[in-house]
């Protein structure tokens, strides 16, 4: 006994050899801002989405959604599917233990004239343990918890993009609103117009022409109406569908407000992106795994040891059972010999697949970093181009009342009050759409920065 509690006192100091590259995060040169104006220590993401996007119904939806997704279920049932193979694998480090009775009765008739019984009955309980002696095994468990980690951080980038998505799709649909609400206001303008066109025909002061001109640009207007009803039906649906919910009445506030932007936002070093967005933080899980699978695929080319032993009751009486104790202990060294390069080549397949890995870290890396520079530019801009559509909109205004004053004193034709008309509601609908461009660049922003899914 004291010779085998040697061996296996040698075995245990042999496992704590663990041979193979242990991983190291790929450099990254990233500047040290985003640019000259945008820098700060902190960063405007660590603020939780629910005091960014204050609007109760969206809230609310964003909530639900989080909540009733399926991709959301499906993420979740993944880490639950991982977090329980992580387990598989860290059971291989400890000796598995396996029980059998048995009882069997053999009937042994050699050149048929030797017959005799070979009756037993046993009890016995199997132990096997294999040694990691490379680190085979901790290389494997090193991949399935970054293969878990991997999982959680897919369902935070998901959350991530979950609430941006529906915060875009939820401002494009106030958008869709305002937007026919203009044009319902336009219509009763033109019926109005057509009424007026009527009057001044009938009384000799117009050609027909400019009668026909009115009615034409209100059928024009009317079909604008159920083709935006039917965008904002297939907007909320998407939504809906988002959350979890079949169709029903959604929720949602009744007109555009301001939206003062700020000067600037706090955006923290690009760097940190590497640790605040989940997408990168769930490429950087996906290269530890690749490594660790490097790990194993390179120990696999070492001998393996395997410990194994039997001990129980055996008799060819169940009388003399419990009186016929057995015990067996054996060593096994498993080596590869030859394989035709089999395992050599595994090695080499894995190292390949370590540097796809790397590769596609540096990109989502690089992706990250251009995802923000983007919703800068847009953040920078968006600003001018709603105050531009402002002024746009109200010199549209003005023009189109002082050309129906013309008209109406016959100063000029209709034609030129149809194309003011025209520029007024369309700069209307620029500005509605430029209002909600502000919005949507504040999501973009937000979730480019890596906020949304804490």
């Amino acid at each position: 006994m004291k010779n085998k509690f040697i061996l296996i006192i040698i075995s245990l100091i042999l496992s704590s050899c663990k041979i193979g590259h242990n991983y190291s995060r790929p450099e990254q040169e990233l500047p040290q801002s985003f640019n000259n104006i945008y820098y700060d220590s902190i960063c405007w993401a660590d603020i939780e989405w629910w005091n960014i996007f204050a609007d109760t119904n969206l809230i609310v939806l964003i909530n639900s959604t989080l909540e009733n997704n399926k991709d959301m279920k499906i993420a979740a049932g993944k880490v639950k599917e991982l977090a329980a193979r992580k387990k598989i694998e860290y059971s291989d480090f400890f000796p598995q233990v396996n029980a059998m009775a048995y009882m069997q009765n053999e009937h042994l008739n050699y050149a048929g004239n030797d017959y005799n019984k070979d009756p037993e009955i046993g009890i016995k309980a199997n132990i096997s343990w294999e040694l990691d002696l490379w680190g085979n095994l901790r290389w494997a468990n090193d991949a399935s918890i970054a293969d878990y980690l991997s999982s959680v951080e897919a369902q935070n980038a998901l959350m991530m993009s979950l609430v941006a998505e529906v915060a875009v799709n939820y401002f494009e649909l106030i958008a869709l609103d305002n937007e026919l609400h203009i044009v319902k206001q336009t219509l009763y303008a033109r019926e109005e117009g057509v009424k007026l066109a009527k009057i001044r025909f009938d009384g000799g002061l117009t050609s027909e022409t400019s009668y026909q001109q009115a009615q034409l640009e209100y059928a024009k207007t009317a079909t604008m109406v159920p083709s935006l009803e039917r965008k904002i039906a297939i907007k909320e649906n998407e939504i809906l569908k988002l959350s979890g919910s079949y169709p029903r009445t959604l929720q949602r506030i009744n007109s555009q407000k301001n939206l003062l932007l700020p000067d600037s936002i706090p955006l923290g070093i690009p760097s940190d992106l590497l640790e605040r967005r989940p997408d990168v933080r769930m490429a950087e899980q996906k290269l530890i795994a690749a490594n660790a699978n490097v790990g194993v695929a390179y120990t696999n080319m070492f001998p393996r040891l395997a410990l194994s032993s039997d001990l129980g009751l055996e008799n060819n009486q169940f009388d003399n059972l419990f009186s016929s104790p057995m015990f067996f202990i054996s060593a096994n060294l498993l080596s590869p010999v030859f394989n035709m390069g089999k395992n050599k080549a595994k090695y080499k397949a894995q190292m390949a697949v370590y540097e796809q890995e790397c590769y596609k870290y540096e990109k989502v890396v690089l992706d990250a970093f251009y995802d923000v520079i983007n919703a800068l530019v847009e953040f920078d801009k968006i600003k001018d181009i709603y105050q531009t559509r402002m002024l746009l909109e109200k010199s549209a205004k003005a023009t189109m009342e002082l050309a129906q004053l013309q008209y109406i004193n016959g100063v000029i034709a209709y034609l030129d009050v149809l194309d003011a008309q025209r520029n007024y509601l369309d700069a209307q609908i620029n500005l509605s759409n430029a209002y909600r461009d502000k919005q949507i660049t504040m999501v973009n922003l937000y979730k480019a920065l890596g906020g949304g899914w804490k």
